[in-house]
C-alpha cells in the first residue's frame, strides 16, 4: 500500500472517530431538582437535562438573555405549556409531575432542546 493510501485510511478513522465522540459520545449532565431552579436562555437551555422528583410541585425559572427569535417561547408539550420569554425577565413555570418518565421542553420552533427526567 502506498504511502498516500495509507494517510488517507489514517485521517479516514480519525475522523469517523471524531465524528461518533462528538455527536453520539457526549454524556449529558443531569441536574437534580428539589424545589427550583433556575435555567439560563441562551443559545440553548443551561442546564439542558433536569431530574426532579415525581409527585413534587417544581419551579423552573428561565431568564433569556439571548435575543434569538426562536427562544422567546419555552414549550412543556407533555404539561400542556407554552410560554412567552420576555427578554431579561424571569418566567417562572410550575410543573407537578404525575409519573415517571423523560420529558421534553423546547424553544418555539423547536430547535432548541432541554429534558426533564422524572424519578
Amino acid at each position: 500500500m502506498s504511502l498516500d493510501k495509507i494517510v488517507v485510511t489514517v485521517a479516514s478513522i480519525a475522523g469517523m472517530g471524531f465524528t461518533y465522540w462528538f455527536f453520539l459520545a457526549k454524556k449529558e449532565k443531569e441536574v437534580q431538582v428539589s424545589g427550583s431552579i433556575d435555567i439560563a436562555v441562551e443559545g440553548g437551555y443551561t442546564p439542558e437535562v433536569i431530574s426532579i422528583p415525581k409527585g413534587k410541585s417544581v419551579k423552573l425559572n428561565f431568564l433569556r438573555t439571548d435575543s434569538t427569535v426562536c427562544l422567546e417561547e419555552v414549550v412543556l408539550g407533555d404539561f400542556k405549556i407554552r410560554k412567552y420569554l420576555p427578554l431579561n425577565q424571569k418566567v417562572v413555570i410550575e410543573v407537578t409531575p404525575e409519573r415517571s418518565g423523560e420529558f421534553i421542553f423546547t424553544c418555539g420552533m423547536n430547535m432548541y432542546h432541554g429534558k426533564i427526567i422524572v424519578k
